[in-house]
């Protein structure tokens, strides 16, 4: 059966031919044939010329194109895209090797699979369907997985309650799609360092690897400080900067069992460390009653804002968290401070952080501007791909 035709108004083929991935719902004509929520389709110009094929879905993404060629989505389509995100990983020297074995396998767009993430934890690959048509796909993907991973993966795991489009109606549960024996193993090396990954429970996939990068700069610049971990989550950062030679470091977090996963992650690389202590309160509430003691402060916090509606309430809540940070650190200290919300583009984070520093009257210097890691490509074509922003500042 051959996949329903979308075809275009005049003119809005162009960002296609310019391969962004996208068809947005205002650019469709019509709609030959009657796809459902997750199907194939194949898109058309004006002219009738082919486009694309992707999937399609309700919303104002209309269809997420898979390729701009015309190829069947069979098993050996999904082995070859995988194949070519493993080659990429073993590149950049983050598949199989001792000192780390957890890495993003699947980046979406920037992998050319939109709607998908496949996060590496040893031998467990997590999957996130973002999309009807990756969550259809699933079971292909996991043969996939494992035709390409071969005897590293004991595990896959699918994990997308929350991450389905709600309009869908799908009512997916997480479970196991594969499982080779009973083994269960939920700790990972990154970096030489060992964390605990809960992704049955845990947020996203179970951990948060697209900071990998940036906690090895945190490490460099953790020696002899007084650390301040905000929004800690896993405390990731915290282990990090012990393993740099902190004076001292406190972890923050609202959650209770966001502060008994951090302590669990510090004695796991560092036990008994009487450096580390583990704070369950409101962030904004902590700093705003403590001392001047800190000489490095990681700002981390959740995605401020998910949708364009709430942007300006999101930098304000930057502005505010920010300005804190600056009244307190100790002259001469290092504010590391992100954003990880898609909607807030780099320049509106960053003028939010500028109106911060310039509300505080201290000289402030740039030392580094990050970004994700190699393992979450950005598609050239899709700059909406470029969702995590942030600065490493010295503050007089």
């Amino acid at each position: 059966m051959s996949p329903a035709g979308i075809y275009l108004k005049p003119k809005k083929e162009e960002s296609l031919l310019r391969f962004h991935p996208w068809v947005f719902s205002g650019a469709i004509a019509s709609v030959v044939g009657e796809p459902e929520e997750g199907d194939l389709v194949e898109v058309y110009g004006s002219d009738h010329r082919f486009l694309g094929v992707g999937h399609y879905q309700a919303g104002s993404i209309a269809v997420r194109i898979l390729s701009f060629e015309p190829v069947a989505v069979d098993m050996l389509f999904w082995t070859g895209r995988i194949r070519s995100a493993c080659a990429l990983r073993r590149t950049l020297g983050l598949a199989g090797t001792e000192e780390n074995n957890t890495y993003r396998l699947i980046h979406g767009e920037g992998d050319l699979l939109p709607g998908l993430v496949v996060d590496i934890y040893a031998h467990t690959a997590v999957i996130q369907a973002h999309s009807a048509g990756m969550h259809h796909a699933r079971r292909d993907i996991t043969a996939a997985l494992r035709e390409v991973l071969g005897e590293d993966l004991h595990r896959v795991y699918y994990k997308s309650e929350g991450t389905l489009p709600f309009k869908a109606d799908l009512h997916e549960e997480n479970e196991y799609l594969y499982r080779a024996g009973n083994e269960e193993s939920y700790t990972a090396l990154e970096n030489g360092l060992r964390f605990h990954i809960d992704w049955l429970k845990g947020q996203k996939t179970g951990f948060f690897i697209d900071q990998r990068d940036n906690r090895s700069l945190l490490r460099r610049y953790a020696g002899g400080r007084a650390v301040l971990n905000m929004f800690c989550y896993t405390g990731s950062f915290s282990v990090y900067a012990l393993s740099g030679g902190a004076s001292l470091v406190h972890s923050v977090d609202s959650s209770a069992k966001a502060i008994a996963l951090t302590n669990e992650n510090v004695a796991l690389n560092y036990p008994g460390d009487t450096r580390h202590r583990a704070f369950a309160e409101d962030a904004f509430q902590f700093m705003e009653s403590m001392d001047s003691r800190y000489d490095l402060i990681i700002l981390d916090p959740p995605a401020f804002a998910k949708h364009k509606n709430v942007l300006r309430n999101a930098l304000q809540g930057y502005r505010k968290l920010n300005a804190i940070a600056f009244r307190k650190i100790r002259r001469g200290g290092i504010l590391f401070t992100f954003s990880c919300s898609q909607i807030v583009g780099r320049n509106d984070f960053r003028l939010a952080v500028f109106s911060a520093a310039a509300q505080s009257g201290r000289a402030v210097r740039i030392l580094h501007q990050l970004t994700q890691p190699a393992d979450h490509p950005v598609n050239i074509y899709h700059p909406e791909g470029e969702y995590l922003k942030g600065l490493v500042l010295q503050v007089e």
